[in-house]
């Protein structure tokens, strides 16, 4: 079974900056789709960024120029760098990992960007 612990989150201003770390159990990792969601209070959850295992990467239209997913094969690890923090950018986030039809999540960190 593949774990995921994601780390990272917490309070901070808008306009301020928080990185989140996803670090996986299993070599799989290197081969895999990596992608941090969210889900706002009342909210569906959504994609935020993903990385494919080639490093091709997806955001959303919200978080581009502000957000920036990379990964760390070596220590099967996943980053979100989050810069200029919204108020709406608050959420629970969490890091998933896909590969040929597996699909795993983490227990998910809490961000807070207060006014």
């Amino acid at each position: 079974q593949v774990q995921l612990v994601e780390s990272g989150g917490g309070l901070v201003q808008a306009g301020g900056s928080l990185r989140l770390s996803c670090a996986a159990s299993s070599s799989i990792f290197r081969i895999s789709t990596m992608g941090w969601y969210r889900q706002g209070p009342g909210k569906q959850r959504e994609l935020v960024a993903d990385i494919s295992s080639a490093g091709s990467t997806v955001y959303v239209d919200s978080v581009k120029g502000r957000f920036t997913i990379a990964r760390d094969n070596a220590k099967n690890t996943v980053y979100l760098q989050m810069n200029s923090l919204k108020p709406e950018d608050t959420a629970v986030y969490y890091c998933r990992m896909t590969r040929l039809g597996a699909d795993y999540w983490g227990q998910g960190t809490q961000v807070t960007v207060s006014p």
